[in-house]
């Protein structure tokens, strides 16, 4: 009798065990990492790192911890990639399909559903730290899409840093240039927002540093809380101007630009050690993403290189493969397998996949584009829910990628005459050859037109187009802004 009471005893304390582990494991951390202008080939584990000058360490080693996504995409710009992240939903459907500058009218609404609140909702304490860039009216602010916390917080673009003396030289008032000064901001225990100080060129060496610490602050405050949490990391690098603390300046060959990249990879070693030194990795997910492809170097000073879109061409701003195609880490150990993987996954599918974590649904009111990933990150299936990937540039779609096919409907002209889309300088046209066809397996550089022999895939494209613009009939899209078309 006592043997049984003890086995008995020993069953309810491992089924307890069980049960604990289980909750755990549905519940877990999220931390999510996004890069800014890092393109498809910058780090060792895509092709980049040491070859370029850049050793990168720290995201190798998360790498190959992980699942690593050969087929990850963004949207063409800072604010359409980090609406579309927020919202599950392609960024002109929220009216922030252009990148936010000074006077643009854009701004997140208050209606859009963000990952944010959805963690909230599930009892997760929200931090954020660095780039928001999705406006800077009240409503838009972190603080009022679901973080509970913002720190270190870059409202605007890294670009502004670059403004005050720009405008100096342009003989304009100290007092329109102050107008102009972007701000670091903080939340405070109200969850209001304040000024810290000027983000300016000095501030611009340090803030990766500053960024690194806060969040790991943060992980090492919510660790032993009884709720998990989300924290979103907002990284500055490697956007131009390439900003280096003192202690990494003169690591590379490449520069000013990869001492850059060297700390950026350090930071984020740093916030992959408070993980640890918490003892949370087993019930933490990590995810490492980019915003969009690279930045070329034309135009900048020569500390600059500008990054790597690896076999691709595109850069940020266009619609080519090399600007829509970038890094995509998940770790999540003992549950995500480690592997390599070449299955189309969007920016867009974390919001319904962390709905599925979550055991939750998405409002039924507005279309969401994300899909559901859970199955496949999980490896309980060994595909994506994705085939297909709409690039569109200013409301309107320029290509269309359906699993290794890009198709462009019409000829995109900017300055170097590449059939791919710029939001400022983009005109269309029907141009010779087009609708254009290329097979990105054999022909990643899209040099090889074959809608002579394969016109076949513009019927594949008609059936996603005609299912985009049926939504747009349903739920039609918010007046956006153009710096090109403008309402009469």
């Amino acid at each position: 009798m006592k043997t049984a009471r003890m086995l008995l005893a020993l069953t309810l304390v491992w089924l307890t065990t069980l049960a604990l582990a289980a909750q755990s494991a549905e519940r877990p951390n999220v931390v999510l990492m996004l890069a800014d202008n890092l393109g498809f080939g910058d780090i060792g584990a895509y092709g980049g790192g040491a070859v370029l000058g850049t050793p990168t360490p720290s995201l190798d080693a998360l790498a190959a911890e992980g699942l690593v996504l050969t087929q990850f995409f963004v949207e063409p710009g800072c604010t359409p990639s980090r609406a579309g992240l927020m919202t599950g939903r392609y960024s002109v459907r929220s009216g922030l399909n252009s990148i936010i500058v000074a006077g643009t009218p854009l701004t997140l609404k208050d209606e859009e559903f963000t990952i944010a609140e959805l963690f909230k909702k599930h009892g997760y304490r929200t931090g954020m730290m660095g780039k928001w860039h999705l406006g800077q009216e009240a409503q838009s602010l972190p603080t009022n899409q679901g973080f509970d916390t913002y720190q270190v917080g870059i409202l605007e673009t890294t670009d502004g840093t670059l403004y005050p003396e720009s405008m100096r030289r342009s003989g304009l008032s100290e007092a329109a240039i102050e107008q102009a000064q972007p701000y670091i901001w903080a939340s405070n225990e109200s969850g209001e927002l304040e000024k810290v100080r000027p983000y300016d060129l000095d501030y611009r060496d340090e803030i990766e540093g500053d960024i690194a610490r806060t969040a790991s602050a943060f992980i090492e405050a919510n660790a032993d809380e009884d709720e998990p949490f989300f924290l979103y990391v907002g990284w500055s690098s490697v956007h131009y101007p390439a900003g280096v603390s003192e202690a990494f300046r003169g690591r590379s060959p490449a520069g000013r630009y990869g001492d850059m990249f060297i700390e950026h990879d350090h930071s984020v070693g740093v916030v992959l050690d408070a993980i640890d030194n918490a003892s949370i990795r087993d019930n933490t997910v990590v995810i490492y993403i980019s915003d969009n492809g690279p930045v070329s170097h034309e135009g900048k000073d020569d500390d600059f290189l500008g990054s790597s879109a690896g076999p691709f061409r595109g850069e940020v701003g266009d619609v080519l493969e090399g600007s829509l195609r970038v890094p995509g880490i998940v770790r999540w150990p003992g549950q995500v397998p480690v592997r390599k993987s070449n299955e189309m996954v969007a920016i867009h599918d974390f919001l319904p996949t962390f709905a599925a974590l979550l055991d939750d649904t998405l409002p039924v009111e507005r279309p969401i584009d994300g899909r559901n990933q859970l199955p496949f990150f999980l490896g309980e299936s060994e595909s994506s829910a994705r085939e297909d990937y709409l690039g569109i540039i200013d409301g309107e779609i320029s290509a269309v990628r359906w699993r290794h096919w890009r198709i462009y409907p019409k000829q995109i002209i900017t300055s170097s005459g590449n059939p791919s889309a710029h939001g400022v300088y983009a005109t269309r046209a029907e141009g010779t050859g087009y609708p254009a066809i290329f097979n990105i397996t054999p022909d990643p550089r899209e040099e090889m037109n074959v809608v002579g022999t394969e016109a076949w895939v513009i019927g594949v494209y008609i059936k996603i187009v005609g299912a985009y613009q049926a939504s747009i009939k349903a739920y039609t899209n918010p007046q956006g802004f153009s710096l090109t078309t403008f309402p009469k």
